[in-house]
């Protein structure tokens, strides 16, 4: 495909499904800046995969992208405010627990932000959300195996992450 019909096809695609999108986000998240940039997030995600996607699965693929993005992004937001829960509770501790908490926190997200993104989606549901194997299969639209596989993954990922840094 030339380059201009990719950006002639695009253009389409992207004037047919950003409105739709972006209602479908904004619904999700009930956020507009969030909304806005899932939407813009899955269609950069798509422009990189555009070729390998085919005509009648673009749909799917874009509403699959984002109900994904916006899984990401609430588990992400999970782990902020579960940890800023606990930092709440620990507000009379001393300054040397404090600054050992925050160097703690900025380690674990510098982990967790190398896994990529299948692991760190399973990961975040299976350990801060509390999804069962089963359960993320499900959301998601895997078997359970490959789910546990992807588990396996980020962990010896992390561990040799941590043992790093």
């Amino acid at each position: 495909m030339k380059d201009r019909e990719k950006d002639q096809l695009f253009k389409e695609i992207y004037e047919t499904w950003v409105t739709p999108l972006f209602n479908f986000l904004f619904y999700k998240t009930g956020d507009q800046t969030i909304a806005e940039d899932l939407v813009h997030d899955v269609f950069a995600n798509f422009w990189k995969k555009m070729h390998t996607i085919e005509k009648s699965k673009v749909k799917s693929y874009l509403y699959t992208s984002a109900k994904n993005m916006v899984i990401n992004n609430m588990t992400k937001q999970n782990v902020v405010l579960k940890f800023e829960q606990q930092l709440e509770h620990k507000k009379s501790e001393s300054p040397q627990y404090i600054l050992e908490v925050k160097e703690f926190k900025n380690r674990l997200e510098l982990a967790i932000s190398q896994l990529t993104e299948a692991e760190r989606e399973v990961f975040l549901m299976h350990r801060i959300d509390g999804f069962k194997y089963r359960e993320i299969a499900e959301i998601i639209g895997v078997s359970q195996k490959a789910i546990e596989k992807r588990m396996h993954n980020a962990l010896v990922k992390l561990r040799k992450i941590c043992n790093k840094i």
